[in-house]
């Protein structure tokens, strides 16, 4: 049977949540090194299916059968709840629990070994280095240090203890431990939500070359494209197969749902004359027995279900009030700095009639910043200046506290939108997955991502012409993502964006924007025509700097084709020594600026017992500082020599 060669088989499982019923008598089998996109609108059961096959939930009928012995890894939001007072390195290095057990055993042993140095001893060494090697214990700091930073965090954060970081942050070192662990089968929900796009990028390389079977919950339809092989959609109770990326899917889909709708229509069509034929003959003494007959085929026939339209399409009108003129926004000189954080100096940029652009690059450079100035609610150095006839709309999660609890969704939209009809505000809510009667619940009972779809609905309603956008597929499952799409497609203003789904921007934007080198920088094409061009780039500025390198010596080709093993051992000990000296070097002037903010205390400065003493630990620090920069200025030369 199929599911014998499965890491993991659903068999005919029935599993019901809340009341509700998620899957009625579906079947999956997880195969190795399978690539699977796990997908379905909000609310279909996605991420409770993760816990079903973790074992979390306990299914109503049917069977899970599980390979002996696999290991499963789950990322989800619950990691957040952890909580330790170590760095993020070292939490990321508990992933290697065994070799760090074995780690911990062979330092004792050396010690021991000093003094007494028997057989016994020594072969017990020996065995335990060599578990120690099978378990990638020389290898596991290099490799936690390489994942860490490509999610995104600096060499100098390694070491920083794991509370003093964001949420985002946090999941991103919970992620960097889980796929350590190397589980058989590893499980993701939602993780680009936490990455950036470099981030996102790095990322979806790391799990292309993965030893295992991955199962990825994700909106990001570029990411699926780019990573997975098969895609299993979650709907109408049903588990559904599909062998291909999130295109194929999506084409194989359309073609299946024109298959179910033909059938839904033409088995309505049979029950609407079968009833009529019970209608016309059950009160007839002679015809009853088969007007019954023919009730109970109805009550036993398996109903076929009109098909979910996952490509719903926007059926409302933009309208923009008042044409503006060439010129959308200019900004001039713009500088913007955070202490000694510069963001922005002396930037120049222009938003031009027409301009769909997408601002992107890596968390931490500004780009929301950068936004709410040019929306005019963050203040800069510079000139912004709005063009004739512009009517800015900005959207941003902030917005949120803006809507008016004691409305409805639809009172809502009419407060804010007042030409609008109701068949065209509920039409809007309808594309943002709100139905039926939902669309009369009051604001203040809305899910955080329920009042985000409300606010970008608002935006999407107004009259104007020009429209600035934070992060607005936050939030968002794939069929809303695919309405603001079309809604952004069909839009005749300009607007600029703040995004990482990077099949969004492919989608919406005809100008790039990031931030470089404390300036905006713009290109005037597609996300794919920019990608291409930053390769290009990046290929002739390596040539650049290869070219630019003096040829070595054949003296030094020599050294370099038979280095001496002592160099070698030096220079790995020195480059440790010189970035445990750097860290300290940071630690030692953050104490210093320490100390000169409390020397610059009004109260400090009265009471001179106490000034006193915080100008010697000043004194103390600067000399202490003073000594470890000596130190890594001597540690960097040697380096210098040894790579000579």
């Amino acid at each position: 049977m199929a599911y014998l060669c499965a890491v993991i088989a659903l068999n005919n499982i029935t599993f019901e949540f809340g009341g509700r019923v998620l899957y009625k008598n579906a079947s999956w089998h997880i195969h190795p090194n399978e690539r699977i996109g796990l997908i379905g609108l909000n609310g279909t059961g996605k991420s409770t299916l993760l816990r079903v096959i973790m074992g979390e939930y306990t299914i109503a009928e049917g069977n899970i059968s599980r390979q002996n012995g696999i290991k499963l890894g789950f990322f989800n939001q619950d990691l957040l709840s952890f909580e330790t007072e170590d760095s993020i390195k070292n939490v990321a290095l508990s992933a290697f629990d065994k070799a760090l057990h074995y780690r911990d055993e062979i330092e004792k042993l050396l010690k021991i070994v000093e003094t007494d140095y028997s057989d016994e001893n020594l072969h017990k060494l020996s065995e335990m280095q060599h578990e120690f090697e099978v378990l990638g214990g020389y290898e596991m700091e290099h490799k936690t240090e390489e994942l860490l930073e490509g999610l995104g965090f600096s060499t100098a954060e390694l070491d920083k203890p794991f509370k003093q970081f964001s949420g985002g942050w946090r999941m991103r070192v919970m992620l960097a431990k889980l796929i350590l662990q190397h589980p058989d089968l590893l499980m993701l929900d939602e993780p680009t939500n936490h990455l950036d796009l470099p981030s996102i990028i790095w990322l979806e390389e790391y799990l292309k070359t993965y030893d295992g079977t991955i199962i990825v919950v994700s909106h990001d339809r570029y990411f699926l494209d780019r990573l997975v092989n098969k895609i299993v959609e979650v709907a109408s109770e049903k588990i559904t197969i599909y062998s291909g990326n999130y295109t194929f899917y999506m084409e194989e889909k359309e073609q299946r749902d024109e298959i179910q709708l033909n059938q839904f229509v033409n088995q309505q069509q049979q029950i609407r004359q079968t009833q009529r034929t019970i209608d016309r003959f059950k009160a007839k003494a002679s015809k009853a027995s088969m007007a019954k007959s023919k009730e109970k085929m109805l009550e036993k026939m398996e109903k076929v279900e009109a098909p979910t339209a996952a490509a719903a399409m926007v059926n409302f009108e933009f309208r923009i009030g008042t044409k503006p003129g060439r010129l959308i926004s200019s900004l001039e000189n713009i500088s913007k700095r955070y202490g000694d954080k510069v963001i922005l100096e002396n930037s120049n940029a222009e938003i031009l009639n027409g301009d769909k652009i997408a601002l992107i690059g890596a968390n931490g450079l500004g780009k929301s910043t950068v936004l709410r100035m040019i929306a005019n609610s963050e203040p800069y150095e510079g000139k912004i200046q709005i063009g004739y006839n512009v009517i800015p709309s900005f959207y941003a999660q902030h917005q949120l506290e803006s809507l008016n609890l004691t409305h409805t969704m639809v009172e809502e939209l009419q407060y804010h939108a007042p030409k609008r009809t109701e068949n065209e505000i509920r039409s809007v809510l309808g594309c943002f997955l709100f139905t039926g009667d939902e669309v009369f619940k009051k604001i203040r009972v809305l899910s955080g991502g329920e009042k985000a779809r409300i606010a970008l609905a608002k935006t999407i309603l107004s009259d104007t012409n020009y429209l600035m956008l934070d992060e607005p597929t936050n939030h968002l499952d794939y069929q809303s993502v695919n309405i603001l799409t079309q809604a952004l497609q069909n839009y005749e203003g300009s607007y600029i964006v703040v995004s990482h789904d990077r099949q969004f921007i492919r989608e919406t934007a005809n100008k790039i924007w990031w931030i470089e080198e404390h300036q905006l920088k713009e290109y005037p094409g597609t996300y794919d025509e920019w990608q291409e061009w930053m390769t290009n780039r990046r290929i002739k500025e390596k040539a650049l700097e290869k070219d630019a390198k003096p040829s070595p010596t054949p003296e030094k080709v020599v050294a370099k084709e038979q280095p001496k093993n002592d160099n070698a051992i030096e220079l790995r000990k020195t480059k440790q020594q010189f970035e445990q000296c750097e860290q300290e070097v940071a630690k030692l002037e953050q104490a210093k600026n320490d100390q000169e903010n409390l020397l610059a205390l009004e109260e400090n400065i009265k009471d001179k017992v106490k000034f006193v003493k915080l100008t010697q630990d000043y004194e103390k620090v600067k000399e202490q500082l003073a000594n470890k920069q000596k130190e890594y200025e001597k540690l960097f030369e040697r380096i210098m020599e040894l790579e000579s």
